[in-house]
């Protein structure tokens, strides 16, 4: 049964993601507003509700040790692995813009944040909730400024009925998510593998199965706006309100490794910068580059 589940929640993710997607390129037609716009936000929010659950939940039970490491991991593997599979299965030209500055600039912040006393304190996450609100309303500005003329093609579709996929599909990601998390983590312990092992490896690349498959979806479909914007606005949603919520509920204990793992975080992000501003595309062996980068530092941190 747990394989059956497993190939189950696979299904879900997939067939979700090509929902979600084909929704939310839809109504940034009818708004008129650019494809990354939409992934910043619609899709971004959505594909990172698995971190939000787990930080969330984790912080009520007292747990939140484990918050800031569900953060660093999920954008460590969405800027390195779901970029960089995006650009292996279509090279794509990049216009990075303040976003994703901004993404850099508010992991620099919470790298700060955690340097200078080892913990996130109630007063940072107002401030990293702050930040949240302020990003929102810049985004929201961005999309009333650089509407687009209406696109020839196909009609898109009722915004109730995107509204309808949109809902649909991103259940069936979070579902599909969960089922092949679980699953997958059960399959490994009947292996004898440690569930130390299995939580730094299948957990935390599972908790970023909707960002990687949504991504992924958007890029075949050619929508490389929905896909890059989804992997910014993840970044800045889990730093800002996923990190902002759970150390709101109680404040968060830095463990000192994580430091590293922020520094790693804050390196690969200027690395891409460097790379795509230089060229405005992000080709095949940059990409799997990315990738290879991403398992060197899987092995590092479980040699630690």
């Amino acid at each position: 049964m747990m394989y059956l589940w497993l190939i189950f929640g696979f299904v879900l993710l997939i067939k979700g993601a090509d929902y979600f997607v084909e929704a939310s390129s839809s109504i940034a037609k009818t708004l008129r507003v650019p494809r990354i716009i939409i992934g910043l936000t619609i899709v971004a929010f959505g594909t990172s509700a698995p971190e939000l659950a787990v930080s969330t939940t984790a912080a009520l039970s007292g747990n939140n040790d484990i918050a800031i490491g569900n953060v660093v991991g999920s954008n460590i593997f969405n800027l390195l692995v779901v970029l960089g599979a995006c650009g292996i299965i279509r090279p794509f030209g990049v216009r990075l813009r303040w976003d994703y500055a901004a993404s850099v600039g508010v992991t620099v912040i919470l790298f700060i944040m955690m340097l200078f006393n080892l913990d996130i304190t109630r007063t940072e996450a107002i401030i990293l909730l702050c930040l949240f609100s302020v990003f929102v309303g810049l985004t929201i500005r961005d999309a009333i400024i650089n509407r687009t003329s209406e696109e020839e093609g196909d009609k898109p579709l009722p915004l109730w009925l995107a509204a309808i996929f949109i809902i649909g599909g991103l259940a069936a990601i979070i579902w599909g998510g969960n089922l092949v998390v679980e699953n997958a983590s059960a399959i490994a312990a009947t292996f004898g593998l440690s569930q130390n092992l299995i939580g730094l490896t299948i957990v935390a690349m599972g908790t970023s199965l909707p960002e990687l498959v949504t991504s992924i979806v958007a890029s075949r479909k050619g929508e490389n706006g929905l896909a890059l914007g989804n992997v910014i606005g993840s970044n800045i949603f889990n730093i800002l309100m996923v990190l902002g919520a759970s150390s709101a509920i109680s404040p968060i204990k830095v463990n000192p490794l994580s430091l590293y793992d922020t520094a790693f975080l804050i390196g690969a992000s200027i690395i891409t910068w460097i790379w795509c501003s230089s060229k405005k595309q992000l080709n095949r062996a940059e990409s799997a580059f990315m990738i290879i980068l991403y398992f060197l530092y899987m092995i590092y941190i479980i040699m630690r």
